[in-house]
């Protein structure tokens, strides 16, 4: 260790060590715009200068990628220092005068107006993007000119090939002034969000949904640049843990067991291929299930009832029911779903709980289908207390009204009636499917689908499949909801216990331990376990 006094006290660094980073783990702030904890230092920004007695003279040096040494002596915060920095930030304030983030710190060092010429640039050439596309191993970008005329810029000064699009330039970028859109020639889009129904993005290391098991990130090596460059793994040098193993693989596990439960869920229909409802084309087309995360609270709007295109809160609402089920032209899906009357009963509800404006929610069905307990009050309840209109109706059309975002739906009533109506949303109510690889996991376990590829099961022995021993619960069996398919999990766990019960404890292994001997007349031996 090396020992050394910052500011007057006494402390201690790793060989190697630079001030900034002994100064931080200390509590130490020294300000810098260019250092990153994953990047080599570069002592572009001068903001981090202190200055250093060696035992001979003093110097003022750059925190960032002065090394530390034996006895020397690191000032932080004398008026020289404090000179020096503020002399660097009213340079930065003359570059860049309309830059939030160096204005906010030119009024910390009571800089009001700049000396200097003023300049209309929005890049303090920090070099953190240059030095981060480097380590992600691509160097799309880099800093050419010289003097004033340095700028960051890519080769030839055009759009690149080389870029990735990965977007770690522009997140570190301090003053906003890359745009991934002038660097790259690939589509800049985020990574979709699959627990928030690609609504807003995601990390390429995320953790899938709140309540994961086990709740530890992932990474997704579709979109992590490691797996792209061979390079980057920044996202080691800020794990404390060193939980993070690049060259893990896939590995395929045997077990041994005495009984099956298949429990693979089911897949949501996707309306974007029906030119019907216009999902692919208009924002404030949504899913049911996209719209269940607009109304969560831990969903991208934070339970604020808002449309996607604009953000604005609406005031009338359309529900298309059986958009993926009872349709046997558009999507070969002659089953009911069985869950999507009361969901949007439920969300037209609580739609109406959450908007602040008096909010208009109209459900177009063929039949209203809520033959669980209690349903049907609730399904009265919505209609004559809350207000919820039921059109007994298919949708024909769903048309664009100009440039608003509201949408136009055309249908025909029961007593034939053409009709328009004009909606701020739409919302679809989207059918279950069974899982697409049902049919492979059928053929790998030899057992038997319906005709809708939905695990085949007796009427009263709705978990058996046709192979004994293997049992379904869920949606998986059919479409149901979720007390239905707790009920058939509890019941599919239970057959298979009463299954495997004459074996129970046959594969246990009793433990055997060392056997005791006799010590007496030997040498003591002393053992001190430390465990940290």
């Amino acid at each position: 260790m090396i020992t050394f006094k910052l500011n007057g006290k006494e402390v201690q660094g790793k060989e190697g060590e630079y001030v900034l980073q002994v100064a931080g783990r200390y509590g130490v702030e020294i300000p810098t715009l260019c250092y990153h904890k994953a990047l080599g230092p570069a002592g572009m920004c001068r903001l981090c200068t202190v200055e250093v007695f060696d035992g001979r003279k003093t110097d003022f040096v750059t925190a960032c990628n002065y090394p530390i040494r034996e006895g020397m002596e690191v000032n932080t915060e004398t008026d020289a220092v404090h000179e020096g920095r503020k002399l660097i930030v009213e340079l930065l304030l003359a570059r860049c005068p309309n830059v939030p983030m160096v204005k906010k710190l030119a009024a910390g060092y009571g800089i009001k107006k700049p000396r200097f010429k003023k300049k209309d640039d929005d890049c303090i050439l920090c070099g953190l993007c240059v030095r981060i596309c480097e380590r992600m191993g691509n160097s799309a970008i880099g800093l050419t000119g010289r003097g004033v005329d340095m700028k960051v810029d890519t080769p030839f000064h055009i759009q690149t090939d080389l870029c990735m699009a990965c977007g770690a330039c522009a997140s570190v970028c301090p003053t906003g002034h890359i745009k991934l859109e002038d660097i790259t020639k690939h589509a800049v889009q985020p990574i979709p969000s699959e627990y928030d129904m690609g609504l807003i993005g995601r990390k390429p290391i995320y953790i899938p949904y709140p309540q994961a098991v086990p709740k530890a990130p992932a990474i997704d090596r579709t979109y992590c640049m490691h797996f792209k460059t061979g390079e980057c793994k920044i996202c080691t040098a800020f794990c404390s843990a060193e939980a993070i193993d690049h060259s893990q693989e896939d590995e395929t596990v045997e077990l041994n067991v005495g009984s099956i439960i298949l429990a693979p869920g089911f897949e949501p229909y996707d309306p974007s291929g029906d030119d019907t409802y216009q999902h692919s084309r208009f924002p404030n087309v949504v899913t049911s299930m996209e719209f269940e995360r607009i109304l969560s609270a831990s969903g991208p709007y934070e339970a604020h009832l808002v449309r996607p295109s604009d953000e604005k809160e609406p005031k009338k609402i359309a529900w298309v029911q059986c958009v993926g089920s009872r349709n046997i032209n558009r999507c070969d899906k002659s089953y009911c779903s069985a869950v999507c009357c009361m969901y949007a009963i439920k969300g037209a509800v609580i739609a109406k709980e959450h908007s602040s404006l008096p909010l208009d929610t109209a459900i177009f069905f063929m039949d209203m289908r809520t033959y669980g307990k209690d349903f049907e009050k609730y399904y009265n309840r919505a209609k004559d207390e809350i207000g919820v209109r039921f059109i007994r109706s298919r949708i024909h059309t769903i048309e664009p009204v100009g440039d608003t975002g509201d949408l136009k739906l055309v249908y025909v009533t029961e007593g034939g009636e053409i009709k328009q109506e004009v909606f701020d949303m739409v919302v679809l109510s989207i059918g279950l499917m069974p899982p697409a690889d049902a049919k492979d996991l059928a053929e790998r376990l030899d057992i038997e689908l319906d005709r809708h590829n939905f695990a085949s099961t007796k009427c009263l022995s709705p978990i058996e499949t046709s192979k004994p021993g293997i049992y379904v619960c869920g949606a998986f069996q059919g479409p149901k909801d979720i007390p239905g398919t707790v009920m058939e999990a509890s019941a599919a766990a239970n057959t298979a216990m009463g299954l495997l019960a004459p074996a129970r404890s046959s594969l246990v292994q009793k433990k055997e331990y060392p056997a005791e001997k006799e010590i007496l007349g030997e040498e003591p031996r002393i053992g001190v376990f430390v465990c940290h």
